[in-house]
């Protein structure tokens, strides 16, 4: 497959805390083995001549007939394989952005629980910075996105962002948009993780293909 105005194809130019307060049955550990800015970042290096569009919170859209689901995923496909980028599968059970999130931070999807609470907890507390994206009643929205299960948003990615203190690289199936970063909003990053995004359908955790973790997954993940 190849599209004339890939925008893959245009070019331009720590954390704070362990997090341990959780309701989760297993020990969150301290956030220590992701990647560092200061490191030397292979993902990062691969895409760094590409142009981020400025991230802009929002909810979920519809979800893609079969027809246009194919050809995103087709699109992702090429993009990934184009930059030596590979997913690691993550389950799909409604909370994969927030166990992709939990891959990356943590090395264990298993530790969604702690990664949504952690968000949910960033969206009550600072309701000022997120509202405003939320086409609903904000109480409702917190409800909904509490419940486990319940897709994670662009709104999420910039709760988690902000929570964490990371900046989070996204790989997008867009016809329009190749990568997006989002960055928190208050303090520097000092961590850096990397997720695909098949558009309104699902996240995995992305890596180099030469650095791709195997792991087993205890349910079916998207697989097309």
């Amino acid at each position: 497959m190849s599209e004339k105005n890939d925008p893959c194809q245009s070019s331009s130019p720590s954390v704070s805390g362990s997090f341990q307060d959780t309701d989760d049955d297993i020990s969150i550990p301290n956030i220590s083995s992701g990647t560092s800015l200061s490191e030397d970042n292979k993902l990062g290096r691969r895409l760094s001549h590409l142009s981020s569009i400025p991230h802009t919170p929002r909810i979920n859209g519809a979800i893609p007939d079969s027809d246009d689901a194919t050809f995103n995923h087709d699109r992702l496909s090429e993009r990934l394989k184009k930059y030596g980028l590979a997913e690691l599968q993550i389950e799909g059970d409604g909370n994969c952005q927030f166990r992709a999130i939990a891959d990356q931070l943590f090395r264990n999807p298993e530790y969604h629980k702690h990664v949504r609470k952690q968000v949910i907890k960033q969206l009550k507390n600072s309701r000022k910075l997120y509202e405003e994206y939320v086409p609903m009643s904000y109480s409702g929205y917190l409800k909904k996105m509490k419940k486990s299960g319940e897709w994670g948003d662009h709104l999420t990615l910039q709760a988690a962002a902000d929570r964490f203190e990371i900046k989070i690289c996204v790989v997008t199936s867009f016809k329009d948009t190749c990568f997006i970063e989002i960055v928190p909003r208050e303090k520097h990053p000092s961590r850096e993780l990397w997720l695909s995004f098949w558009s309104e359908v699902h996240y995995n955790s992305l890596y180099g293909v030469d650095d791709l973790p195997t792991r087993t997954l205890k349910k079916k993940h998207w697989l097309f």
